[in-house]
């Protein structure tokens, strides 16, 4: 071997020290309507260019199937990790057809649309299983101590998910991180906004931290 591949060889070795690579499949979780697709497009498209999750719309639950975009690698804090990102279904409690008939849509619709978002919670749920780790958005503007929010964490906790809690909104003005730290201070969290990208490298780090 000549000294020009010795040095290749020690060059990349060295790389390879500084940048740890290493892999993790991420599920993106949280309510309805806190910002869960725009912030796994967020992070798609910073990473790779192109956001590739679904549209982002008003009405809940828009998001009914689990989407999945594979080998998104991360570059923080002197670590590199590339995630397979698990867009989710927002999670509830309980789906009434009614909300969606506010939205425009008539019974049939409706009653449909309920259907498919309570199958979509129930895939949701099922992919934990086969999860690394998750990422859990929750509105900062609103009351963190919901029904939705403590049966999740406490979902994630019994199954020993590392979790990673984003205080979403963080560019409304009524916005208020502090109260969803005060009422789950045992979870890392950061405050972002997904649709602004404020606050993103921040997030980058935790993630780079938290599941590398």
């Amino acid at each position: 071997m000549g000294f020009i591949d010795s040095l290749k060889i020690s060059f990349e070795v060295w790389i390879s020290r500084i940048f740890k690579k290493k892999r993790a499949k991420i599920g993106i979780y949280g309510p309805p309507n806190a910002g869960k697709t725009t912030l796994a497009n967020r992070i798609v498209k910073d990473w790779t260019g192109v956001a590739s999750f679904g549209t982002v719309s008003p009405v809940p639950h828009e998001t009914r199937r689990a989407m999945r975009n594979e080998g998104v690698q991360i570059k923080a804090n002197g670590s590199s990790i590339e995630l397979d990102i698990v867009d989710t279904p927002g999670m509830a409690t309980k789906i009434d057809f009614k909300e969606f008939m506010a939205f425009g849509m008539n019974e049939v619709e409706a009653k449909k649309r309920a259907k498919e978002a309570t199958e979509g919670v129930i895939e949701a749920i099922k992919w934990l299983d086969d999860l690394d780790g998750v990422l859990l958005v929750m509105d900062s503007t609103e009351d963190p101590y919901t029904q939705v929010n403590v049966t999740v964490i406490g979902n994630m906790e019994a199954r020993r998910l590392p979790l990673l809690i984003v205080a979403n909104k963080m560019d409304l003005p009524e916005a208020s991180p502090g109260r969803i730290k005060a009422a789950f201070p045992q979870h890392a969290l950061v405050s972002v906004s997904a649709l602004e990208g404020s606050n993103i490298d921040e997030l980058y780090k935790a993630i780079a931290t938290h599941f590398g």
